[in-house]
């Protein structure tokens, strides 16, 4: 995909996706944006609050540039967007507030700014172990799984270990 969109930004999910209105009056269409490049932390883990932030700091209600690259398997558009005339994926990996998708990374850049984050310990990376969101994500559907269920006796309407 090599076109580019103008589009107002109306939400920021969490630091790596946001939701955008494109398209003309009348005629807008909402669009699920996942930031190309970077995984930043969910919203529950530490520093998932000020990523959040500090994109909304950049996008939110602000005309941005978002040119797409692919659908991810959630149907979001994976794109990298321009906020104020900066790309978020940089700038998130530059405050330290995301991690470069090493997965998906296309961008040697991404890396060397969480490298340059990571050595200044800025944001996510003052933490002493800072957890990749890949990694978090993977613990928490591990341990919703062994989460014991209790089960109701149909008959009787009797709790049961």
């Amino acid at each position: 995909m090599s076109f580019a969109l103008l589009c107002l930004i109306v939400a920021i999910s969490d630091g790596d996706t946001l939701t955008a209105r494109c398209g003309d009056p009348g005629r807008y269409e909402q669009v699920k944006v996942r930031l190309a490049e970077i995984d930043a932390p969910e919203r529950a883990q530490p520093f998932g609050t000020v990523s959040r932030q500090h994109l909304a700091d950049l996008c939110f209600q602000t005309q941005a540039t978002i040119r797409p690259q692919t659908t991810d398997r959630y149907g979001r558009t994976v794109a990298r967007v321009s906020c104020k005339d900066r790309d978020a994926s940089e700038e998130q990996a530059r405050a330290g507030l995301a991690w470069a998708y090493t997965r998906y990374l296309t961008d040697p850049g991404i890396a060397r700014l969480q490298a340059t984050a990571q050595g200044a310990r800025k944001g996510l990376w003052a933490d002493a172990d800072p957890v990749p969101p890949w990694d978090w994500r993977k613990s928490k559907k591990a341990a919703q799984q062994h989460i014991p269920r209790r089960t109701i006796d149909q008959p009787t309407g009797a709790v049961l270990p």
